[in-house]
C-alpha cells in the first residue's frame, strides 16, 4: 500500500513533529515481541503503546520517507541489548517514535502507532487496518496469525529494503548522520 498524503508524526507533548511522505509504501502490523514489550516498560509503559494482549501497532516504512520538522534534537535512542534494534523515543515526554536496525544500510523504520495519531479511525483511514500479526507466541493472550500473510509481508518489506540498497536511498535517514552513526547515542534502559 501507499500513503495517499503526508501523514503527521508527533510526540505526546508536540515538541517532536514530522511527517511520513505521501506515496510512501508501508506495512501495518501488530508486534507482540518481547522487545516491544520491554521498550514500553523502559519508557514507563506509556498509555496506549501496548494493546491489552501486549502488542504494539507498528507502521513499517523506509526511513527516507520520514522527515522531522521540529524537535529532531529531542530524539533519543535506547537499545535493549548490545546487538538489538535501536529504539527511538522523544526525550521531552518519553513518547515512543519507532525502531530501526543498528545498520543503516538496512533501510527500515517501524513507527509506533501512538506517534501517528491518537485515534484508531485516523490510523485506519491513513494506513488501513493492521492485518499482520508478528511474534504471536509472546502475546499475553491468544491472537490469530497467518503464516501466509507473514510470508507475503516479508517479501514486500525485503523488496523495499533491496530497492533502497540498490538505489542508494538507504543513506537518507533522519535517524543516522552522514557518518552512518545514530543521531543520538544509544543507551541502555
Amino acid at each position: 500500500m501507499r500513503l495517499a498524503r503526508d501523514h503527521p508524526i508527533e510526540c505526546r507533548c508536540g515538541q517532536v513533529r514530522g511527517t511520513i511522505a505521501a506515496g510512501a509504501k508501508f506495512t501495518r502490523a501488530i508486534c507482540y515481541c518481547r522487545d516491544c514489550q520491554a521498550f514500553a516498560a523502559a519508557l514507563g509503559a506509556p498509555a496506549g503503546m501496548l494493546d491489552a494482549k501486549g502488542g504494539t501497532d507498528v507502521v513499517a516504512t523506509l526511513p527516507r520517507d520520514v522527515r522531522f520538522t521540529a524537535g529532531a534534537d529531542r530524539l533519543a535512542c535506547l537499545s535493549l541489548t548490545d546487538h538489538g534494534l535501536l529504539r527511538w523515543y522523544a526525550s521531552c515526554c518519553r513518547a515512543p517514535i519507532g525502531n530501526t536496525p543498528r545498520n543503516p544500510k538496512i533501510s527500515y523504520v517501524g513507527l509506533v502507532h501512538s506517534c501517528l495519531g491518537r485515534d484508531s479511525r485516523t490510523l485506519d483511514s491513513a494506513f488501513g487496518p493492521a492485518d499482520l500479526i508478528t511474534f504471536a507466541e509472546h502475546a499475553k493472550a491468544p491472537v490469530r496469525s497467518s503464516r501466509l500473510r507473514m510470508a507475503t509481508a516479508t517479501v514486500r518489506i525485503v523488496g523495499r529494503l533491496l530497492g533502497a540498497r540498490l538505489d542508494g536511498s538507504w543513506r537518507q535517514s533522519p535517524f543516522f548522520d552522514s557518518d552512518l552513526k545514530p543521531v543520538s547515542s544509544p543507551h541502555s534502559p
